[in-house]
């Protein structure tokens, strides 16, 4: 596997924002979203090649029981991440996949819950995120919206009218916009979302 880092720290965002959590991070990425806080991970030359028993070895020496598979974008490495995956999964580890929804992650859902993020028109990577797989979202899975503003919030809620999806979605607002502009579109227009802060930069992890 070709990974960035693996650390301890708390879920920044998500259904389980604030837990304790181990991060893979992988290297590499099919996207290039303009406020992208990771793009040291994007270049896969500033990821070191590790083998699954390897990646495996250092996530134990962590002592959580919660792992998040990030990136970049880690299904780019689909079948190393199925092997970790399953790897953890035998020996009772909750696994979390973090994607940007351009990869079928549909073979990782034995193992891992998925957490999508869609990608909205302030990213520059509008429509490259797969809507097709957001009916494949489970209710152990998580929909992610990262949104600047009522344009972004007007996306992604046409999104969820045709979806439908089953998951618990977020509008996840981006570091420097408008927050109450954010709140007043979801209570005007009852999209039946959970607004959440970015709690990793609160704290200084990116």
């Amino acid at each position: 596997m070709n990974i960035v880092e693996i650390f301890s720290s708390i879920q920044g965002e998500g259904m389980h924002q604030g837990k304790p959590c181990i991060f893979v991070r992988c290297a590499g990425c099919n996207l290039s979203c303009s406020w992208c806080d990771t793009g040291y991970a994007r270049d896969p030359k500033n990821g070191e090649e590790m083998t699954v028993d390897s990646v495996y070895s250092r996530i134990q020496s962590e002592r959580l029981r919660y792992v998040c598979i990030t990136g970049g974008e880690p299904l780019l490495q689909i079948q190393e991440v199925l092997r970790l995956c399953q790897k953890l999964h035998s020996e009772g580890f909750f696994i979390e996949i973090e994607t940007n929804g351009t990869i079928d992650f549909r073979p990782l859902l034995p193992y891992a819950a998925i957490n999508m993020d869609m990608k909205c028109p302030s990213s520059g990577e509008e429509g490259s995120s797969n809507s097709e797989l957001i009916p494949f979202l489970r209710e152990k899975d998580t929909l992610t919206f990262v949104v600047r503003d009522e344009q972004d919030c007007i996306y992604a809620d046409a999104i969820l009218a045709e979806k439908k999806p089953a998951c618990e979605v977020f509008f996840s607002l981006l570091e420097g916009s408008c927050g109450e502009e954010i709140a007043r579109y979801i209570c005007d227009h009852a999209c039946g979302v959970r607004m959440q802060i970015q709690l990793h930069k609160q704290i200084g992890v990116r």
